[in-house]
């Protein structure tokens, strides 16, 4: 019986094992989804300040990634080396898909979205992106969707609304309307196609290649050679001081970018892809609470409401159940030995 009593014994701690694991992955993940919605949301301010200063929004978003792309590339040379390249090339059409859409497409959809529609019209339609990855899982994949994770997106949504005040100047420009929809459809691109490289790709590979092709991409866009240059070393006004405009460009570029980006990556690799998706929400109550202290711009309880809303349905969400490795199969144990006189 001792026999039995210490395997029994084992299989236990080996499960305890996986279940700490497990438990380890998921709250690292959920840690960096967050690190990269609040890196992003400081993005908003920032950015603002470079287009007011007379940036177009295609060129701000062209020269953050680009700046991005000149960080990650060096980077994942010194720390990867062809190694890196050599593990690209199976998934060379995968990764020009990710850049295009999720990151040159999400990020210039939205602008030409914000300039025809009212930006909280513009980041509903964007953030409508989770909708699509549920949408795209049940009807397509024929794959389950978590109840709390289904909750968790119609309840973030919801405060999101609230946040945003969507019901301000709405009108819904059918230019805006569609750009919108393209930014949330490259949204939800950018989820699927991160899990779809789980485990394949290093997400600094992930990374640095998705910055490489969109900037290409915006380069047609975005007139590089037509940018206005003396914003750069020029003083910009931002909250209530003045600071080089090449600061500003180095921090959308570095923390809302290459941070964001390689967190989101990391963190969607260690989450389902549903509850990855609602846990982004949190980027709207970091970029309304950004502008609030950097920008000044007030806050209504309406707004604060809102943005516990989306907190609450991010919560719901995150504790979809996650399918775990599975454990080994049971053996039975082995007979006693007999008697002996």
């Amino acid at each position: 019986m001792a026999g039995w009593s210490w395997l029994a014994a084992g299989r236990a701690d080996r499960a305890a094992g996986v279940t700490m694991d497990a438990a380890r992955t998921r709250a690292t993940g959920l840690g960096l989804a967050v690190v990269s919605s609040v890196c992003f949301g400081t993005s908003g301010p920032f950015g603002k300040a470079l287009i007011e200063a007379g940036l177009g929004p295609l060129q701000a978003a062209w020269l953050r990634i680009t700046v991005a792309a000149l960080v990650l590339v060096p980077l994942a040379a010194v720390l990867r080396g062809r190694a890196m390249l050599r593990g690209l090339r199976p998934h060379a059409r995968t990764l020009v898909l990710y850049g295009l859409t999720g990151v040159a497409g999400c990020q210039a959809l939205f602008f030409v979205a914000a300039s025809r529609l009212p930006v909280g019209v513009a980041i509903l339609l964007e953030f409508s992106g989770p909708v699509i990855v549920l949408g795209w899982l049940r009807v397509v994949r024929r794959a389950p969707v978590h109840t709390a994770a289904a909750a968790g997106v119609v309840i973030a949504m919801t405060g999101l609304a609230l946040v945003v005040r969507v019901w301000e100047g709405l009108s819904l420009d059918p230019v805006g309307l569609a750009a919108g929809l393209g930014a949330a459809a490259c949204q939800a691109g950018y989820f699927l196609i991160v899990e779809r490289l789980t485990g394949r790709v290093d997400p600094l590979a992930i990374t640095s290649a998705g910055s490489v092709v969109a900037a290409l991409a915006l380069a047609g866009l975005a007139a590089p050679w037509a940018l206005p240059w003396d914003v750069l070393p020029a003083q910009v006004p931002v909250a209530g001081h003045t600071a080089p405009g090449w600061t500003l460009v180095a921090w959308i570029a570095v923390v809302s970018t290459v941070l964001a980006y390689l967190a989101g990556v990391a963190g969607l690799q260690r989450l389902s892809v549903q509850v990855g998706g609602a846990i982004c929400y949190t980027e709207a109550v970091a970029a309304a609470l950004i502008a609030w202290a950097v920008l000044g711009e007030r806050l209504t309880p309406l707004q604060m409401t809102g943005g516990a809303i989306v907190l609450t349905g991010a919560y719901i969400a995150q504790r979809a159940t996650i399918p775990g490795p599975a454990l080994p199969p049971k053996t039975p144990p082995p007979p006693l030995p007999l008697a002996t006189p």
